[in-house]
């Protein structure tokens, strides 16, 4: 059943509910000619999504559906023309994470207008549903996160009036970036602390000297924070290679953060869940088109910390699922 409306879907469902009329089970429908995009706002080369991909390869499973993964590689032209494509071709449902305020209100809100089911994932527009035309958002409050982090490592490292906190990031414009560190920044403020924001791209090379010449430049520096995985991947060997000992913990999950974890060289790390977040994403938007149910807000991860006391479930489902 292809949704024009999702108001209508929801009527037509009450009616035949009304009616005394019953579903068939889902596995005697053929779903696949609904078409999903998932479109990423990172690179490809990015493997923080592989988490994000699993989940939402095995919900399209699950569902029945066909999805289209696509990456607009930070770039919002790219990104645009992805999505016009996607449009054009007929898809069903997009599933898209919201890097720039403005860039792609026109293009959605045409879409939602056509009919088309609209869900963001692992980054919304900062204003929310306020900002732009979406039904529902499955990502982490980055917030209230950025603000839990920032008290954990207030408390762990000692950080108080005056002291400056290093908080390096891939693209400091980026929604993700802007409402992390306002989590964290809100922390500091409480304590009296400053922080200073350094762009470090994707590449982990890249990112370690940039963040080793950073530290070296401001040796008097309390901790480290890094706002995306990136940086937060990187913060142990940047801190060693400037030969200084300053406490660090960041965002987000992989193999080497979680190892830096397990040796006591990472105090924690916000855990976004970012294979719930495509799984629920395409599951959302499925349902959306085949009944017309109204998907949900999901806040995934919560506020929840990767430490030293539960590091090892997170360690036995690095990379596919954590």
């Amino acid at each position: 059943m292809k949704v024009t409306k999702i108001g209508a879907a929801l009527a037509m469902c009450s009616a035949l509910v009304t009616a005394g009329s019953a579903f068939a089970k889902d596995s005697d429908h053929d779903w696949s000619d609904i078409d999903i995009l998932v479109l990423h706002w990172s690179q490809s080369s990015n493997p923080f999504f592989e988490a994000v991909n699993s989940g939402a390869m095995d919900a399209a499973e699950d569902q029945g559906v066909t999805i289209d993964i696509q990456f607009g590689e930070e770039d919002p032209v790219t990104t645009s023309n992805i999505l016009e494509t996607a449009i054009a071709n007929g898809v069903e449902a997009i599933a898209v994470a919201i890097a720039d305020d403005n860039a792609y209100d026109e293009i959605l809100c045409r879409a939602q207008d056509e009919g088309i089911v609209i869900v963001t994932l692992n980054i919304d527009d900062s204003q929310g549903k306020n900002g732009i035309c979406r039904l529902a958002f499955m990502g982490q409050n980055f917030v209230d996160s950025g603000y839990a982090l920032g008290k954990r490592m207030i408390d762990e490292a000692g950080i108080g009036e005056g002291d400056l906190v290093f908080t390096p990031v891939e693209a400091p414009e980026g929604t993700y970036a802007v409402l992390r560190h306002e989590g964290v920044q809100k922390a500091l403020d409480e304590v009296g602390a400053t922080s200073e924001i350094l762009g470090t791209g994707n590449d982990h090379g890249q990112a370690l000297n940039l963040m080793t010449q950073w530290l070296l430049g401001h040796p008097d520096v309390k901790a480290v924070i890094g706002l995306g995985q990136t940086p937060t991947s990187q913060a142990v060997q940047a801190i060693s290679d400037a030969g200084l000992e300053v406490k660090a913990g960041g965002f987000d999950i992989s193999q080497s953060i979680l190892q830096n974890i397990a040796d006591n060289q990472l105090i924690a790390a916000v855990d976004q869940q970012p294979y719930s977040q495509g799984y629920y994403a395409v599951t959302q938007a499925a349902l959306a088109v085949k009944y017309g149910l109204y998907p949900s807000e999901m806040d995934t991860g919560g506020d929840g910390l990767v430490d030293a006391t539960n590091y090892e479930k997170a360690v036995e489902w690095a990379g596919a699922v954590r």
